[in-house]
């Protein structure tokens, strides 16, 4: 396998939830484990897709990644490189290769600003360019190249003059302005209507293939990571609990919530609900302690060992590893 152009070992982010003044004295403290000792490895170009319901994670994950939250546990590595946080100018580096996609484009783009400083910010912070002109022509360029054309038409407008998915292509611009190698991408299409969303998924996986850009795709939605990724990774309560190529966990994925997700994605001229796998219980508080595995409480297949000892992931066959007593015995 190729040297990963992004690769984490051991990642976590644990945060401290405060007690009331009332309770400072008596309740102990209580940790959320957001991301929960995670191992991946993503190649150039791949589009490795992280699903799993609200709450697992996976956005934390995708920040942890990028140094964009506190706390960060383990270790990041970049182009066979470590990510020191402590190291300003290693950082800024990584940074400028490095970028995010936010979910929301009516929060992620500044209301006051117009669309050329909104895009040209990051050549701002990093001082890359020398003159206005410059800076116009390269804001001018990333517009186009995602979609934004004529360019010189959207460079003074305001976010509030723009639709949904123009905005989207807006933050994808500012995104792809630094040339990034690895992009995180936080549920991207999911506040557009479903008329624009192929538009900008076509976008994305386009500037893929010119520039052999590695994406982290997170998303809720398995049809759609299905659709897009070389990889899917499935993520509860913090933790990978199956990952493989996007074919095996589609067709032959082992986990039973893998599984479990699989049988409510929606295929079409068929009616699937003889085959769905309901899950019962809630998701539990990523502040509980759990015994066993992390899935028991609502696993219809639990065994004794799995109310008893932890579980990590174990690869069953070359590129396939699940994270269950199951197949493990």
């Amino acid at each position: 396998m190729q040297q990963p152009i992004l690769e984490t070992r051991d990642l976590k982010v644990h945060f401290t939830l405060k007690a009331s003044d009332s309770k400072k004295l008596i309740a102990p403290k209580r940790i959320i484990k957001a991301v929960d000792g995670i191992d991946l490895a993503i190649a150039p170009a791949e589009v490795l897709s992280l699903v799993g319901e609200s709450g697992s994670g996976k956005t934390t994950t995708g920040k942890a990644m990028l140094q964009l939250v506190p706390n960060v546990q383990g270790e990041v590595c970049f182009e066979g490189k470590p990510v020191v946080p402590s190291d300003k100018a290693g950082l800024r580096a990584f940074r400028q290769r490095a970028q995010m996609i936010y979910q929301d484009p009516y929060q992620s783009l500044n209301p006051r600003d117009v669309i050329l400083d909104i895009v040209a910010e990051p050549l701002d912070v990093n001082r890359l360019v020398r003159s206005e002109a410059e800076r116009r022509d390269r804001v001018c360029a990333a517009l186009e190249a995602a979609g934004m054309t004529p360019a010189v038409d959207y460079l003074y407008r305001y976010p509030y003059e723009l639709s949904g998915g123009q905005r989207q292509r807006v933050v994808i611009a500012g995104a792809m302005i630094m040339q990034p190698a690895f992009v995180v991408a936080d549920e991207p299409v999911s506040m557009l209507d479903a008329s624009i969303r192929t538009g900008i998924l076509k976008l994305m996986l386009g500037l893929r293939e010119q520039h052999e850009l590695a994406y982290l795709f997170i998303t809720h939605d398995l049809s759609l990571a299905w659709l897009i990724s070389d990889r899917i990774a499935i993520m509860y309560l913090g933790r990978i609990v199956e990952i493989g190529p996007a074919d095996v966990i589609i067709h032959h994925g082992l986990h039973p919530y893998a599984k479990a997700l699989v049988s409510i994605m929606p295929v079409a001229g068929k009616g699937r609900s003889d085959q769905r796998q309901l899950l019962v219980g809630e998701t539990p508080s990523a502040t509980d302690i759990i015994k066993g595995c992390d899935f028991h409480t609502r696993c219809p297949q639990a065994a004794p060992i799995c109310l008893e000892q932890d579980v990590r992931l174990r690869e069953v066959e070359p590129g396939h590893s699940v994270a269950c007593h199951l197949y493990q015995l």
